[in-house]
């Protein structure tokens, strides 16, 4: 697998991509590629930062691991490519839109316009194996995506970090908020959301309201 991160990126990760982990990490990931189907295609591993320059992002989700069916992920945290069913917590997201900004549910669960805008969209796991939910974990994907949330806190100010979910909430539990906005909830998967704690917190709005006070563009979710 040929690693090419955008020019920003790599200068920012330079020190990481250099470590160790991070190589056995990509000689392991690459062997599956040539072994397995795995998701999402190669040129699709890193698309979340080649949407989202680290000096354009605004704000940041944090996903899990990609989608493991055919066709679905494209590298963004929650976005499934044009033409596929919307996943059941996309569409608990595009509900809670709805509610807060009454904005109208769009038919296609591709979440490109929002990457581009400043959201990075962020797996803490950036592939997987075809029907094989987690196959990638505990590689060294996590400490990738850790260094690149360190990165973002410490260097950046007046982000919005949107954690959704236990697991979320933990990987982000560093992070100063008195540098920047964090807003916790449940996930938005139909276990998670039924329960409460998703619906109703307004995330969408809060976070515009805060890039306004801080002289940003808001997102037009």
């Amino acid at each position: 697998m040929d690693v090419k991160l955008p020019s920003d990126w790599q200068t920012v990760l330079n020190e990481e991509i250099s470590k160790d982990y991070f190589q056995n990490l990509i000689e392991y990931i690459t062997t599956e590629y040539e072994n397995n189907i795995c998701y999402p295609p190669v040129s699709q591993v890193f698309s979340s930062l080649k949407h989202t320059k680290f000096k354009d992002v605004k704000v940041v989700i944090l996903g899990q691991d990609p989608y493991h069916n055919p066709s679905e992920a494209n590298g963004l945290a929650f976005s499934v490519n044009d033409g596929i069913r919307i996943p059941p917590s996309l569409r608990n997201i595009y509900k809670e839109l709805n509610n807060n900004l009454q904005k109208e549910i769009p038919k296609s669960g591709n979440l490109e316009d929002w990457a581009n805008q400043g959201v990075l969209l962020l797996n803490s796991i950036l592939t997987v194996r075809e029907n094989d939910p987690g196959s990638h974990r505990k590689k060294g994907w996590e400490e990738f995506t850790d260094a690149v949330i360190d990165k973002l806190a410490e260097d950046r100010k007046d982000l919005v970090f949107l954690l959704w979910g236990n697991y979320a909430k933990n990987k982000g539990k560093k992070i100063d908020k008195n540098q920047h906005l964090v807003l916790e909830s449940s996930h938005p998967s139909p276990l998670s959301a039924n329960r409460g704690g998703w619906f109703n917190k307004n995330v969408f709005s809060e976070t515009n309201k805060y890039l306004t006070e801080k002289g940003k563009t808001p997102i037009k979710w």
